[in-house]
């Protein structure tokens, strides 16, 4: 694995689960300051913050290491790619790019995550997908029609884990993105199809 590197993630959830897949794939600890944390596109673009990031960028680039940013497709996969690759042009910095959930489709990690987790468990993502169905069909009259409002993509993956861990305050602390882990094979797979392409990315540039 190349030894000068950087990563830019959005969120916590992404540099958890970016720094453990990375140790599944090498088999060696990452540095947590090779995996940055940025608060999403917007904070990385905007004026007020993106000095701090293009100045890491150029001098990860200066010592002969790589950047990779590896951020959410969102609603509009296109649109995501092409903004981050003109900020990349506009401010002459260097980085190769990864879109979840598969650098192909809209979406967001939380869209990956659903995909490998241990198949036995699958079971409980039927449970909430009948629950999301159910909440579809409910109409109640106060709204005029209004569907109600499904729950966000994170709280499936709270509820997924909440279900599997035990019921102490220690074991909800696993719950948390900060904690999860992803290394846990009853929890996570992580040599699922659904991880070809992220795994194969991070080979080809890490390698």
């Amino acid at each position: 694995m190349k030894e000068m590197y950087s990563i830019f993630v959005e969120g916590i959830a992404d540099k958890r689960f970016i720094e453990q897949l990375l140790e599944h794939i090498f088999h060696v600890p990452v540095l947590p300051e090779c995996v940055i944390k940025t608060d999403g596109c917007t904070k990385l673009m905007s004026p007020a913050t993106e000095n701090t990031y293009l100045n890491q960028m150029k001098r990860t680039s200066a010592d002969g290491g790589i950047n990779l940013v590896i951020f959410d497709a969102d609603d509009d996969f296109n649109q995501r790619r092409s903004e981050l690759l003109a900020w990349k042009e506009r401010n002459h910095v260097d980085f190769e790019l990864f879109l979840f959930p598969n650098n192909a489709n809209i979406g967001e990690l939380e869209d990956l995550l659903e995909q490998i987790i241990h198949m036995e468990n699958q079971p409980i993502m039927d449970c909430w997908n009948n629950y999301e169905q159910a909440l579809g069909k409910i109409d109640l009259p106060w709204r005029n029609g209004e569907p109600l409002t499904l729950p966000a993509k994170k709280t499936k993956i709270y509820a997924y884990l909440e279900a599997l861990v035990g019921k102490s305050k220690s074991e909800k602390e696993k719950i948390k993105e900060k904690n999860r882990d992803y290394l846990n094979r009853n929890h996570w797979n992580l040599n699922a199809e659904a991880l070809v392409t992220l795994t194969g990315f991070l080979q080809k540039h890490l390698a």
